[in-house]
């Protein structure tokens, strides 16, 4: 048998190392991006919530989740497809790409898919942001905007949103030659909160074509009024604007993760040569070819959210707590201070939510909206906490 000889440093047939040292290796150092970001939290589990403190009946309405669940033709969809587990998916995601473009009006070359909306958006920072370059967000906006700008090697900066809303006029004046892109997220999350028509149109009108316009509309199908403003209208302006959308919310397949981005087939080829192979999976592609299919599915997701938005809405007006008007299915709450009590108070009570203080909310807490008991419960166990 051959020999396979001596690792240098190592003994013989015991695997030790001969050196002796007290100094602590020292290991490799992130990248000066890396250093000062500050990692997204996801909401706690259901099952950890359970297992710390020895309950059971938790629930969760911390991560903005469709409550009823995928529609019944995408799992039938998902159980077709699982023989095939053993072959690397379509990595163009053909079928799908085809299906959604007819569905959505649009070409097929204007489409990528991501590993959801998250994957889209990174992919598009890396392809057209450079150290040096500026991006302008919200100071409310989704947390995961300045961790791809600041990976970039940009800067992140930062708009005020007054009534929690982005001010498109002063995200505006804030463009210098240094911008490179604008991230909006309409509807807002986390804040819930909308940009309509008029603002939208005046400020795609007046940007520049040469800076990145990511329109995060993640959420764009609760927002079920004529005064919401489909980006996919503003395409034949000639911007560099990308359109951001997922499977996640209303589609209930957040576990897949599975997202899409919309935007000039120049833009979108040149985000192909930095999207990871394979990076969405066989089953989230199965699952949302027929998740298209089924508008019933997305109509019921639409009422039970219309319905229990409704509902808390009137429940806080009544405890006389503050709370940001939503276009969404979560509803941002005003504690008007610290609410870390009231959300371990409400853990124990077996109810998640979610705390908002990364955002820069320090008094709010998130809550998804569910289906009625869990909405019910929700409002029992916060009168409860607080007292009242």
């Amino acid at each position: 048998m051959p020999s396979r000889g001596k690792t240098p440093g190592i003994e013989a047939g015991r695997g030790k190392h001969t050196e002796t040292t007290t100094e602590r290796p020292k290991l490799i150092k992130p990248n000066p991006f890396v250093k000062d970001l500050i990692p997204y939290v996801p909401g706690k589990p259901v099952e950890e919530l359970e297992r710390e403190l020895g309950i059971t009946g938790a629930i969760k309405i911390a991560s903005n989740e469709n409550p009823i669940g995928p529609s019944p033709l995408a799992l039938k969809a998902i159980k077709e497809a699982l023989p095939g587990l053993n072959r690397y998916p379509d990595g163009d995601a053909f079928y799908l790409k085809h299906k959604l473009s007819k569905s959505l009006g649009v070409e097929p070359e204007t489409v990528i898919f991501g590993n959801g909306s998250n994957d889209v958006i990174d992919v598009a920072a890396r392809t057209f942001l450079s150290p040096g370059d500026e991006a302008i967000m919200g100071e409310y906006a989704f947390i995961v905007y300045p961790i791809v700008t600041k990976l970039a090697g940009a800067s992140a900066v930062i708009s005020p949103m007054p009534s929690y809303t982005h001010d498109l006029k002063d995200i505006y004046s804030r463009i210098t030659p240094k911008t490179k892109a604008v991230f909006i997220a309409n509807p807002n999350n986390p804040t819930g909160t909308m940009v309509f028509g008029e603002e939208m149109e005046w400020f795609l009108n007046k940007i520049d074509e040469n800076i990145l316009v990511v329109i995060d509309e993640a959420y764009f199908e609760y927002a079920d009024t004529p005064d919401y403003p489909n980006s996919l209208d503003f395409r034949g302006l000639g911007k560099s604007l990308l359109t951001v959308r997922t499977f996640s919310k209303i589609y209930g397949l957040a576990g897949l993760r599975l997202g899409y981005g919309i935007g000039p087939a120049e833009m979108v080829s040149s985000m192909h040569k930095s999207r990871h192979p394979f990076n969405t999976s066989s089953l989230a592609q199965a699952a949302a070819i027929a998740a298209l299919d089924d508008t019933e599915h997305v109509e019921k997701s639409r009422e039970v959210n219309d319905t229990g938005l409704a509902y808390l809405a009137a429940e806080l007006e009544r405890l006389g707590i503050e709370y940001a008007p939503s276009w969404t299915n979560f509803i941002l709450v005003n504690l008007g201070q610290d609410p870390m009590p009231v959300y371990n108070a409400l853990l124990r009570e077996g109810v998640i939510v979610r705390p908002v203080g990364i955002y820069g909310l320090k008094t709010h807490l998130r809550v998804s909206v569910g289906i009625p008991e869990e909405n019910e419960r929700f409002i029992k166990a916060f009168k409860k906490v607080l007292g009242k």
